[in-house]
């Protein structure tokens, strides 16, 4: 245990409707953060095209956002340190702004590669901070509903950015798309730095002796490796549909957004009952079932034509939505509440380089040489055989676990 553990006041946990209004600035922060991530998927035909690249280099580019994620956490105990979670996320939150800015500038894959490095560690950034400030301000038993309100940011972001993409390419480029979403989450920093409340206490350093702690347990890289699959089957699949749906299913890139956006409400819509579900038959059972029924679905995408594709996309993200509120719920009880801050930025990083970084290059890569199908259902083959890791899982309640 580090000896300066327990010198700082943590806060006192309160119920979560107490605690809703941080809850959702929190939420929306990383909502903003997520779609520009992912926007880049629907806008991702316009890119290949200005900057003519080919498959494999548009694959890569989603890679160099998950090597920001990766970078991020040399950083961001450093800055939680100092800055405390608060100032760390509003440090997060003003760094995006401005490096979507800078967008209008990019002329080289070079260039638009920096960028999305920037923008892989603006996002992971946020992510620690805002798990331990949520599971600090609020009460244990309210976790489920402060997780999943924050856990809305990502099937939000898969439903609202191909439907924003494709109402704004009418009129914009693709650089005045990412000018547009720049403005609003530099307006959007300037309001969570002068109304934010919360994460007034310090996260951990990631030191090599807090790294060691969270590396030697198994159950750390266990739930890492789930959750690169799951991440493989969501954003890294994601990126990646709108040239499956212009390259190989004809459809007009307008048109591919929009059926993409659509599908994804019903991921919206589950996400809110994840929790409830989970604690009625069980985390693991849950956490089994749901990634499970996506993998065979993800499969089922790369091989089936017109209807049943859509009625596929529709199911899977859906049942792997219901998949994330409750694996990052697990994350929070592999460690002790000390290291909460260390395993979230060392687990979903890693986690995210490998899905939402490797999946598309894969998927790029086997659509060169073979077809986009191809490589979807190759990724939901890998989902179904990670599946036995579930339960291996060893999740605790620590006692005296609330707080920080």
């Amino acid at each position: 245990m580090d000896d300066d553990i327990g010198l700082y006041d943590c806060p006192m946990p309160e119920p979560f409707g107490d605690k809703i209004g941080l809850t959702v600035s929190l939420a929306w922060l990383f909502y903003l953060g997520f779609v520009s991530r992912v926007i880049f998927g629907p806008l991702l035909p316009e890119i290949q095209n200005d900057l003519d690249l080919d498959h494999v280099q548009a694959g890569s580019l989603f890679l160099m956002i998950g090597v920001g994620y990766l970078l991020a956490p040399i950083f961001s105990g450093l800055l939680s340190s100092r800055l405390n979670h608060r100032g760390t996320l509003r440090f997060s939150a003003w760094l995006l702004g401005l490096a979507l800015l800078f967008f209008v500038f990019v002329r080289s894959f070079a260039g638009i590669s920096v960028l999305l490095v920037i923008i892989g560690f603006t996002g992971f950034l946020h992510l620690p901070s805002a798990v331990a400030t949520i599971t600090a301000e609020i009460q244990k038993s309210d976790w489920g509903k402060g997780m999943a309100v924050h856990q809305c940011a990502p099937p939000l972001s898969f439903v609202s950015a191909p439907l924003i993409a494709a109402l704004l390419l009418q009129w914009f480029s693709w650089r005045q798309v990412l000018l547009c979403w720049g403005l609003l989450s530099l307006a959007s920093a300037l309001l969570f730095t002068m109304k934010s409340e919360g994460g007034q206490f310090p996260g951990q350093r990631i030191s090599p002796a807090n790294m060691k702690r969270v590396a030697a347990l198994p159950s750390f890289w266990w739930i890492t490796i789930l959750l690169s699959l799951a991440i493989a089957g969501n954003a890294g699949m994601n990126a990646m549909l709108p040239l499956y749906f212009v390259h190989e299913k004809g459809l007009s890139l307008t048109k591919a957004n929009t059926i993409i956006g659509l599908s994804q409400l019903s991921g919206f819509l589950v996400v809110f009952f994840a929790g409830i579900a989970a604690d009625r038959i069980g985390q693991k059972r849950f956490m089994w079932l749901t990634l499970g029924g996506a993998a065979l679905l993800t499969v089922a995408l790369g091989l089936v034509e017109g209807g049943p594709l859509i009625a596929a996309l529709l199911l899977q993200s859906a049942v792997l939505t219901a998949f994330f509120p409750v694996i990052y719920g697990a994350l929070a009880r592999v460690v002790p509440p000390t290291l909460r801050s260390v395993i979230s930025a060392m687990g979903p990083p890693l986690a995210y380089l490998i899905g939402a970084g490797g999946a598309p290059l894969v998927i790029g890569y086997l659509a060169k040489f073979f077809s986009f199908g191809t490589g979807i259902s190759v990724i939901g083959g890998a989902m179904l055989i990670g599946l036995p890791l579930i339960f291996l899982l060893r999740l605790s309640d620590f006692e005296g676990e609330s707080g920080c």
